[in-house]
């Protein structure tokens, strides 16, 4: 399923989202700053991207962390997953976290993040007075036994 996705570069910007391969899923985030921005460790910055998004209806863009820089590098983002809605048209930044022991330097043009295009399913709410049963019930976290 393709969709259009609409990016305004601010004057700021580094590079325009890209895949870097055929088969990705996820386009690269580069950081739009001035100057190098050092992550001491467990220290969380908001990093720009220097793009604003605009999204067909019914779509969301998910921010994701890249995979080498979280093993690597132990540079992850703060919420795991982050979401941007349809609805929003403010510039894309990116929450980051260094969980390593050693400090991190982030550069201008740096690839920080992923994003992923997804369609959104809306939910139709009904209120009911009990939910069918099912034989894991309630059972949570553990209770299938890993």
């Amino acid at each position: 399923m393709n969709t259009k996705l609409k990016i305004e570069k601010l004057p700021h910007c580094a590079s325009i989202p890209m895949y870097q391969t055929d088969g990705a899923s996820g386009m690269d985030l580069a950081a739009a700053i001035d100057e190098p921005i050092e992550l001491k460790p467990l220290e969380r910055k908001l990093i720009p991207t220097g793009i604003k998004i605009q999204l067909e209806k019914d779509f969301e863009a998910q921010i994701r962390p890249r995979s080498g820089m979280s093993i690597k590098h132990g540079i992850t983002l703060i919420n795991c997953v982050g979401t941007i809605d349809e609805d929003y048209r403010g510039e894309v930044c990116v929450p980051i976290v260094n969980i390593s022991n050693e400090p991190y330097t982030i550069n201008r043009g740096d690839r920080i993040a992923q994003m992923v295009i997804m369609p959104v399913a809306k939910a139709e709410i009904e209120v009911v007075g009990e939910l069918t049963t099912t034989s894991r019930s309630s059972g949570g976290f553990g209770s299938t036994g890993y």
